[in-house]
This record gives C-alpha cells, structure tokens and sequence, in this order.
C-alpha cells in the first residue's frame, strides 16, 4: 500500500498519561529527533490514541511533546476519555472542584493558568477517529455504523460545543458518539455486584471488546485488567446485552486502539486489531506500534519503552 507524502509509514503510540520522560525516551528509539522544541523523523510520523493527560508525574511535558508534533505536522492524535473528561469538566460552573482523576492535571497545570487554557482549546479541536492511508484509528471502540452516523454530521470527525452540550443528555446521538468511541461499550454487572480495581475504583460494569462475531458469555467479550466477580465470566449474555455489542470484522482496515489497561509484553488482538494501552502509569510499558502499510499486523512491529516505578514516585517518569 502507498502511504501519502512519501512517508515510510506511522508510529503509532499508546496512553501517555502524562509519562512525558517516558514518551520522550521513546520517540527517541523510534529514531525522533528533537530540534527546536519538536521530534521529528525524516521519513514517518506518530500518530497519539488519546489519553495524554492524568495520573502520571510529568503530564504538561507529555502534552508540550505531543501538541508541538501535532501543530509542526509532525503527527496526528484522536481524543481519548480523558481529553473529554478535561474538556467536560471546564464547562462545569466556576468553582466546581475537579474531579478525582483530574487531581495531578490540575495540580501540575495550577500555576500556568493560560497554558491549560491553551491546552483545553487545543482538546476541543481533536477528531474522535481517524482513517488515513489504509489504516483506523479510535481511542476506545470502532463502530462502524455509528462513526458513519457521526462523520455525516461531523465530516473531519472534530466536535464543537453544541455537540457538547448534547452530550449532556444521557441517550442522546451526542452522549453515544463520545462514550462509545472514547471509553467504549460497558456492560453492567449484575445484581448489584461490583469489581474493585487494583487502583481501588469501585466498578459497576466492566469493559468489552468488539473482535468476537458470535459471543455467549460475560466471558467472550470480557476485556479489562480486573477479573469478573465469581463465576460472572460463564454467565450467558442476554439479548439486551447482545445488541449492545460491537463486533469489528476481520475484513477490516487495520484498527488501533488505547484505553483498555493491558499488561505483559505487547500482543496483537487479531490481525487487524492492536491496544497500544500497556498501563504506563502503573509501572507498564508506553507502547508504540511501527505501521508501514501492511494490511496484516504482526508483533515483531511493537516498540516500547518501560516505565520505571522508582521514577514514577520521584517525578521523573
């Protein structure tokens, strides 16, 4: 497949949660090179899966590294989550305390006032999904009927406050369009049960995924770090819960996505479907996949750099 402009092809990179140091480290390994404030390579560019901001201890360099890129021409990016969540959270009345996930954002962006200002107006220009040169790209979850729904009334997949404002209203296209594609399809636990994650998040549904053509159990389309509650894993799905489900054919283009919480060392989902989401904040690994325009994926293709618990404690990582 030709790629446009003459590149040799993407270098594709997981959530950054504000791992800066870590994403720096990498991009160096993919050959990068940082010259006047930018990382440039002479013959790819990077394209970010969202997710740059929270958790981690160095989050205004991780969004200086990827928004000088995107601004240069040097890469692309697509909205994860917690963009969305930033960008939520602003529209909320003045005073409002941030939310729990967004503390170390807003302690590290606290004295730069007009930086995070900045920051929010650049979040709000993001597109929700990308499709270039034989390849997708989404921070959650490709569905297909629904992005198509979305692109006919959002053609370069960039929303504005309207679309926002919608959102608001739980049901609404707006609200389906932005949890599907940025956190994807979340089915509730049953009974009132719940899952306590290992960052000590009290959860009422878990993660699926979207690679299984006929799924029977909770088991089948299970896809999150936390085990299911007891013996939820063979419980059958029912029709609802069925309908709700997203399934992405094998036929596909090559589909990136981040968001998932993945551990170990990186492994393809399918053919056509990587995460690059290794939980780099948790001791993890920040992963890029390097795509020179094959249709069928292969591991041999996943860069990562290891993030080091020590320095994620002082600051450093």
């Amino acid at each position: 497949m030709t790629i446009c402009g003459g590149l040799d092809g993407y270098d594709l990179i997981g959530d950054v949660h504000g791992c800066g140091r870590t994403l720096a480290a990498l991009l160096g390994r993919l050959g990068y090179v940082e010259h006047e404030g930018i990382y440039r390579h002479p013959r790819r560019k990077v394209i970010f899966l969202g997710d740059l901001i929270d958790r981690g201890p160095s989050i205004r360099l991780a969004v200086s590294i990827a928004r000088r890129m995107v601004e240069a021409g040097e890469a692309h990016i697509v909205m994860g989550n917690h963009e969305y969540n930033a960008i939520a959270n602003a529209e909320r009345p003045a005073g409002s305390p941030p939310s729990r996930i967004m503390r170390r954002t807003h302690e590290q962006f606290r004295d730069h006032p007009r930086e995070w200002a900045a920051v929010l107006d650049w979040f709000r220009q993001l597109p929700l999904c990308l499709e270039r040169d034989g390849l997708r790209v989404v921070h959650a979850c490709w569905d297909e009927a629904l992005i198509d729904a979305f692109l006919a009334r959002c053609p370069d997949g960039r929303i504005d406050r309207a679309f926002l404002i919608e959102a608001r209203e739980r049901g609404s296209f707006a609200h389906r369009v932005l949890d599907v594609l940025t956190r994807g399809v979340q089915l509730p636990l049953p009974d009132g049960m719940s899952v306590r994650s290992a960052n000590g998040v009290t959860r009422r549904a878990f993660r699926t995924h979207f690679w299984c053509r006929n799924p029977r159990t909770y088991g089948d389309v299970v896809f999150q770090p936390d085990a299911l509650p007891g013996t939820l894993e063979g419980r059958l799905l029912g029709a609802q819960e069925r309908k709700r489900l997203v399934w992405y054919p094998e036929s596909a283009p090559p589909l990136f996505v981040g968001h998932y919480w993945c551990r170990g060392v990186p492994a393809l989902v399918r053919a056509n479907i990587a995460c690059l989401d290794y939980s780099a904040i948790d001791a993890g690994r920040l992963v890029a996949y390097r795509w020179s325009g094959e249709t069928e994926l292969t591991a041999d293709r996943f860069v990562w750099a290891r993030v080091d618990a020590r320095m994620i404690a002082t600051g450093g990582a």
